[in-house]
């Protein structure tokens, strides 16, 4: 049996163990219907065209942990951004722990997709947002199939939530091969503030593969800033669904930085329904050995006078490929839009690759919209020039590729994040300063 037949009757197993609200129930029914006539994708479909995961799905994955798995806080700690107070939202195997999460009811509901989609009280925000923007492709499908747990998070108007939320997803590999979906629903109402730190994080070389799907509302005159730390084992795979809808005058920014993991894939796409929207997508990806990053993203503009800003940066060593598929939508109503895509690639080694695909589709004629994308190798003339000044090949190399991704970290607002991502990105250029995960 394949890991397609085995998911999908594993799903009438999981089903079965439902409550069976009509209402949830056609949505997860129609949902695995569209996995089980799509299949995983291919590379023949065009958004995956460079990217394959026929080596991650031979795997005989487990689709659901067979034991409950205890783990400490000592042993996870140096996973955690530790140096200031946040709340915690912590899975296991893919179930919540409660002894390592931190939560709060200050006001806000920050609790799990378990109980907000089983409990009455939740059931018109449910209604009104689950399965309302995550696209119906086949992976998505497949996670929405099985959803069940993952962080619901609810901030009411006029709340500035005081410490950054964390969200970390652990596997500890007591299964030889697991398969998570986790999917986590965030709604932000208007004049509201949030952060999120989010993290999947093998404690195992056992393989992973984590199929995620996070809806995130950003409602009237809300903002958001969102942190995606992607520097897992060699033999996890994540793939990360995020979609983002955007009321008027909102602001949201997602950084992504991809320094581990076997495959990454980040589908990462903004709606825009509203006037004076801020969007902005910034990712370093620092990748070697044989390792695959594939950054997929979308912004699209529906209505007037909205920005959007999309800036990575990626450094590929050895083996490594890289994949960036941007897309900027501007529809024929979105007058004066202001939109803005780079994408800029390092190759430090000759088998080192990377496929880089800008596009614009624009419709409306009073915008400002620019798109590019580079690929080189260091200056040599920067290289001599600090060479010349006693400054050692590997350490001058190390300095010349931080400059070249500092200014995405420029735009970082958690100190303690930055400093963190900035130590990670030492380690990864082989110049040891400190605290490296």
């Amino acid at each position: 049996m394949d890991l397609k037949e085995k998911l999908i009757s594993s799903f009438w197993a999981f089903e079965n163990h439902q409550n069976e609200d009509t209402y949830l129930h056609k949505i997860r029914t129609e949902a695995i219907k569209k996995f089980e006539d799509s299949g995983f994708p291919t590379k023949k479909d065009e958004d995956w065209k460079y990217t394959s995961l026929n080596s991650i799905l031979k795997n005989d994955f487990s689709v659901f942990p067979k034991q409950e798995n205890a783990i400490e806080y000592n042993d996870i700690k140096k996973y955690f951004i530790h140096d200031i107070d946040t709340y915690k939202i912590v899975f296991i195997d893919g179930k919540y722990s409660s002894h390592l999460s931190q939560t709060t009811h200050d006001g806000m509901d920050i609790c799990l997709m378990s109980s907000a989609l089983s409990k009455p009280k939740y059931r018109i925000l449910i209604e009104n947002y689950f399965n309302k923007i995550a696209e119906k492709n086949s992976l998505t499908s497949l996670n929405t199939a099985f959803s069940n747990e993952g962080a619901y998070i609810h901030i009411p108007k006029n709340k500035m939530v005081a410490k950054p939320i964390q969200i970390i997803h652990f596997s500890t590999g007591n299964e030889s091969a697991i398969m998570l979906q986790p999917r986590n629903l965030i709604v932000v109402d208007e004049n509201s503030h949030l952060q999120i730190i989010e993290r999947h994080q093998s404690l195992t070389a056992n393989p992973v593969l984590t199929n995620s799907v996070t809806e995130l509302f950003v409602n009237k005159r809300a903002i958001v800033d969102y942190y995606k730390v992607q520097n897992d084992d060699l033999s996890a795979s994540l793939i990360d669904n995020t979609f983002i809808k955007q009321k008027q005058e909102s602001i949201c920014t997602v950084h992504t930085f991809s320094f581990g993991g076997k495959l990454t894939r980040n589908n990462l796409h903004f709606y825009q329904q509203g006037e004076r929207i801020d969007s902005t997508l910034k990712g370093i990806t620092i990748i070697g050995d044989k390792q695959h990053v594939d950054h997929n993203t979308l912004v699209h503009h529906a209505e007037p006078n909205c920005e959007s800003h999309q800036d990575y940066k990626g450094v590929f060593g050895e083996n490594s490929t890289g994949v960036f598929n941007g897309k900027i939508v501007v529809d024929k109503k979105a007058q004066k839009t202001n939109a803005f895509q780079s994408n800029k690639n390092i190759l430090i080694s000759d088998k080192a690759s990377i496929n880089t695909k800008p596009q614009l589709e624009i419709f409306a004629d009073d915008v400002k919209c620019s798109h590019g994308c580079t690929i080189g190798q260091l200056d040599e003339n920067a290289m001599f020039y600090m060479r010349s000044r006693g400054i050692p090949e590997k350490e001058a190399k190390a300095l010349l590729m931080y400059a070249f991704s500092n200014n995405v970290l420029n735009s970082v607002k958690i100190p303690e994040i930055k400093q963190r991502i900035t130590n990670i990105i030492a380690n990864k250029l082989g110049v040891k300063i400190g605290f490296d995960l």
